[in-house]
C-alpha cells in the first residue's frame, strides 16, 4: 500500500483517500469466487490519484512548458515533432519578437529580447524527432516590484487562486499564470506553423478585431487576401489603419491613467486540410476553444457565426454546398466557421477571443492580504495597459498546435490503408508531394 508521505507536489490523494485505502484492505482483499483473488496493491490506488500537471498539450504534437515570470527563463519542450524538417532558432525568433514585452507605448515596458536557443532535438539544421529543447532567458527583472503584491493579493488576478490550490507561490510577477508564460507556446507554435505551411499550405492569421469599445467592423477585412505584412503594419495589430489608430488612442486613454482595457482577437486559418477532428468529444473547435481559453486573460470564445447566429433561422444560417468546376464541394457561405460536425470542410477557419482588461493596474484597489485582513493595494511593475496586441502571435501559436495535433492524428487514423478517392483528398501543397497512400 502507498502510504500519505509517499504523494508530493505533482500527485495529490482524493480527499478520504487513507480512509478508502483501509476498506480496500480489509474487505475487498478477502473477496474470492472459487481460484480467483482480487487484490490491489500500489497500481490501483495511482488510478485513485489527481495528477496536477496541466502544462502540457497535445497528443501526437507535444508541447510542455516550463519556467516563471521572474525567474531563471521560460522555455519548451517539444515532443513528437517529425523528423528532417528544416528548423534554427530564426524560425522561431520571428514570433517572439512579436510576442516580446516593450515593442511599443502601448505594451509594457520591460525589456527582454526573448533571445532563444534550441538544445536539443535539431542536427545540422534538420529536426531529428527527437524531443526539441527551447531556452529562453529571463534578462530584466525587478522583484523588488512586487513586495507589496506579495503580502496582498491583486484583484481578479490568481494570485489568491495559486495559493488556494497549491498552499505556495512564486509571488514575484505572477509566476506561471504571467503572460511570459507563453514564450514557450509561441516557440512551440513556430514549429507548428512551418509544418502546417510545408506540408499542406496551411496559414494561421490573427489579428485584433477590438480594443474596449472600438470594434472593427464585420468584412473590413478580407480573409482571403489577408497578409502578415497588413497586421503587422501598425503597433496595435489591427489590418485597418482608420480603426487602428482609433484602436491606439482608446489604448492610450487608460494608460496615462493607469489603468487598463480588453479587446478581442480574430483568428482565421486558410487551406485547412480537411477531415481534421473527431465527432462527439474531440470537435475541432472543441479543441480550439480548449487552447484559446488556455491563454492568459482570455474570457470568450465565439467560432464561426458565434452567438450573432442565434438571431438567425436554420434557411439563414446554413451554408448550401455548391460544385467547383474542379469537381470540388464548397460551401456558399461560411456560418459554419470551416467546421462542420466537429470536422474540418476546407473552408477558412476563424474564430474571436475576448481578453479581459490587465489585471495588474496602478490605481489603488480594495484587497485583502495572505494573512486575512482588507487592505488597499497600489500596485508596481510593469504591466501592459492592454495585452491585446501582444496576444495576436499567442493565438496563432495554440491554434497552430491544435492543428498539427489533429493532422498527426487524422494520419495516425484515416491514412494507414489507401484513401477513398471518391470522398477523401490527398495532402498536396507546393512544398509537398501528395501523400503517398
Amino acid at each position: 500500500m502507498a502510504s500519505a508521505s509517499s504523494s508530493s507536489l505533482g500527485s495529490k490523494q482524493f480527499l478520504g483517500a487513507s480512509r478508502l485505502d483501509g476498506l480496500i484492505s480489509s474487505d475487498l482483499g478477502k473477496l474470492s469466487v472459487s481460484t480467483v483473488q482480487i487484490s490491489v496493491g500500489p497500481r490501483t490506488l495511482r488510478r485513485l490519484q489527481v495528477n496536477a500537471a496541466g502544462s502540457i498539450y497535445g497528443n501526437h504534437f507535444r508541447v510542455s512548458t516550463f519556467g516563471e515570470s521572474h525567474g531563471g527563463g521560460v522555455g519548451c519542450i517539444i515532443d513528437g515533432c517529425p523528423p528532417r524538417l528544416p528548423l534554427s532558432e530564426a524560425d522561431m525568433q520571428v514570433d517572439l519578437d512579436r510576442r516580446r514585452p516593450g515593442q511599443s507605448r502601448i505594451t509594457t515596458p520591460r525589456k527582454e529580447t526573448d533571445t532563444c536557443t534550441i538544445s536539443s532535438g535539431v542536427a545540422e539544421g534538420f529536426t531529428t524527432g527527437t524531443p526539441i529543447h527551447v531556452f529562453v532567458p529571463n534578462t530584466d527583472q525587478r522583484g523588488h516590484d512586487y513586495k507589496e503584491m506579495s503580502l496582498a493579493y491583486r484583484p481578479s488576478h490568481a494570485d489568491a487562486t495559486y495559493d488556494m490550490k497549491y498552499g505556495v507561490r512564486s509571488v514575484q510577477g505572477g509566476g506561471r499564470s504571467s503572460a511570459r508564460e507563453t514564450i514557450g507556446r509561441v516557440a512551440a507554435g513556430a514549429v507548428a506553423k512551418k509544418i502546417l505551411k510545408q506540408f499542406a499550405g496551411t496559414e494561421v492569421f490573427a489579428y485584433v478585431s477590438q480594443v474596449h469599445k472600438v470594434v472593427l467592423p464585420e468584412g473590413v477585412v478580407d480573409h482571403e487576401s489577408l497578409t502578415l505584412d497588413q497586421i503587422e503594419s501598425n503597433i496595435v495589430r489591427c489590418p485597418d489603419p482608420e480603426y487602428a489608430e482609433k484602436m491606439i488612442a482608446a489604448i492610450d486613454a487608460v494608460r496615462v491613467k493607469g489603468d487598463s482595457v480588453g479587446g478581442v482577437v480574430t483568428c482565421i486559418v486558410r487551406n485547412a486540410p480537411r477531415g481534421l477532428g473527431s465527432p462527439v468529444f474531440d470537435k475541432l473547435e472543441a479543441e480550439l476553444a480548449k487552447a484559446a481559453m488556455s491563454l492568459p486573460a482570455t474570457k470568450g470564445f465565439e467560432f464561426g457565426s458565434g452567438f450573432a447566429g442565434t438571431y438567425l433561422t436554420g434557411s439563414e444560417h446554413n451554408d448550401e454546398f455548391y460544385m467547383t468546376e474542379d469537381g470540388k464541394i464548397r460551401t456558399r457561405t461560411n456560418r459554419s466557421g470551416g467546421i462542420q460536425g466537429g470536422i474540418s470542410n476546407g473552408e477558412i477557419i476563424h474564430m474571436r477571443i475576448g481578453f479581459k482588461p490587465t489585471s495588474t493596474i496602478t490605481k489603488k484597489q480594495n484587497t485583502v492580504t495572505r494573512d486575512k485582513h482588507e487592505t488597499e493595494l497600489i500596485a508596481r511593475g510593469r504591466h501592459d495597459p492592454c495585452v491585446v496586441p501582444r496576444a495576436v502571435p499567442m493565438v496563432e501559436a495554440m491554434v497552430a498546435l491544435v492543428l498539427v495535433d489533429q493532422l498527426m492524428a487524422q494520419f495516425a487514423q484515416n491514412y494507414m490503408f489507401p484513401i477513398n478517392q471518391e470522398l477523401q483528398e490527398s495532402f498536396e501543397s507546393p512544398n509537398h508531394a501528395p501523400a503517398n497512400v
